[in-house]
């Protein structure tokens, strides 16, 4: 049976035990364990930058080939061989007229030409005849000129029905009209049994190919952009994953209601899904000039009452203590605030763990930036 266990210490033996408790718990609060219970922080240093300003535009994917296809000569449509979404290639039959009549008087003509050809080589014969005659003075010289200008007259004529017989068959052949382009079917605008008069737009077409996207930006920052700037663009089909974009063209023509221009963009990446009409954003860094301090972006608190604020590491001894710097900011671009006063380049700014941080704090450096302390 196990001794039993008094149930009160001696008061000498209770303080002496008090007394060593007491002890251990200030050597832990002040020993290296005490140390581990810092907060850890991430810190990177202040440094100085060119300043950019970060332009927000929104524009409109667009195609650079758009066409509302119709027909150079009236007829009933015969058949429509596409409808609206059809992929096409340049070439392709879009839809084909009733040419049944065309085709009777391209034969017309045709017969006429058969014709004139039959005339004229009797013409020539006869001339072939006069100019034998002639040698042997059994027919005046006056014959064979009138003859020859005989051969002429129905050459001449020979070659006026030729040109309508071309013309006729023109017209058979644009009684089909083919696609000047490959694209697709946006509307389909005819069917069949509906009669279209000449110049009638029957389908419309748009390049998929080459697609650009514009943007409106305001006119002032027009002197500003050039042709092969780097635009980053986010599209509304991917509209997690920004994509890098080039501009291809400023377009010096301003809207006098909303004074913008037009920024034209190709992107780099010719397999994002997308289409004409679709809506984009973009924004568009443009150098201001001048230099200044910046931090990164999560380095920076703000308050409800407007401050805004930066907590720097400093050296304390053997370890590190968090200062709250109030700050004033300027521009943001990339990720990055421009600091206008209130901190200087080359300061250790908290990136992570700040949001709980307090005035004189002892910290513990972690992470990939803690070169930034050296």
């Amino acid at each position: 049976m196990p001794p039993r266990l008094p149930l009160q210490l001696p008061r000498r033996r209770f303080r002496s035990a008090l007394l060593g408790l007491t002890a251990a718990l200030m050597a832990t609060l002040t020993g290296p364990a005490h140390s581990q219970q810092a907060p850890p922080v991430r810190v990177t240093k202040a440094e100085t930058a060119p300043i950019i300003r970060e332009v927000q535009l929104t524009g409109t994917v667009t195609s650079p080939k758009v066409a509302r296809v119709s027909t150079s000569v009236g007829g009933l449509v015969e058949t429509m061989r596409v409808d609206s979404g059809d992929r096409v290639e340049a070439g392709m039959p879009l839809l084909k007229l009733d040419r049944k009549l065309e085709k009777l008087q391209l034969r017309q003509e045709r017969a006429a030409v058969a014709e004139a050809e039959e005339q004229l080589a009797d013409a020539r014969r006869r001339l072939s005849e006069a100019r034998r005659l002639v040698r042997n003075q059994n027919i005046p010289e006056s014959e064979v000129r009138s003859r020859e200008a005989e051969v002429r007259i129905e050459q001449a004529a020979l070659e006026r029905l030729r040109a309508r017989a071309e013309h006729q068959a023109e017209r058979v052949a644009r009684h089909s009209v083919d696609a000047p382009f490959n694209g697709v079917v946006s509307r389909k605008l005819t069917a069949a049994g509906e009669w279209v008069d000449p110049g009638t737009a029957v389908v419309e077409l748009v390049a998929m190919d080459g697609l650009r996207l514009d943007f409106q930006a305001p006119q002032g920052y027009y002197p500003r952009i050039d042709a092969g700037a780097p635009i980053r663009v986010r599209l509304e089909s991917v509209p997690d994953n920004p994509l890098d974009g080039r501009v291809a063209a400023t377009i010096p023509v301003s809207d006098p209601e909303a004074r913008t221009f037009t920024v034209r963009v190709h992107m780099n990446r010719e397999e994002v899904p997308i289409t004409p009409g679709m809506s984009a954003s973009a924004t568009l860094p443009l150098e201001t000039g001048r230099r200044g301090v910046v931090v990164p972006r999560d380095a920076l608190l703000r308050y409800p009452d407007g401050r805004k604020t930066v907590w720097v590491v400093e050296k304390d001894g053997d370890g590190h203590v968090a200062r709250e710097h109030k700050v004033q900011t300027g521009l943001s671009f990339d990720g990055r605030v421009e600091i206008r006063s209130g901190l200087e380049a080359g300061a250790r700014v908290v990136t992570r763990g700040n949001e709980a941080l307090q005035e004189g704090q002892r910290v513990r450096l972690v992470g990939s930036n803690r070169a930034a302390s050296d």
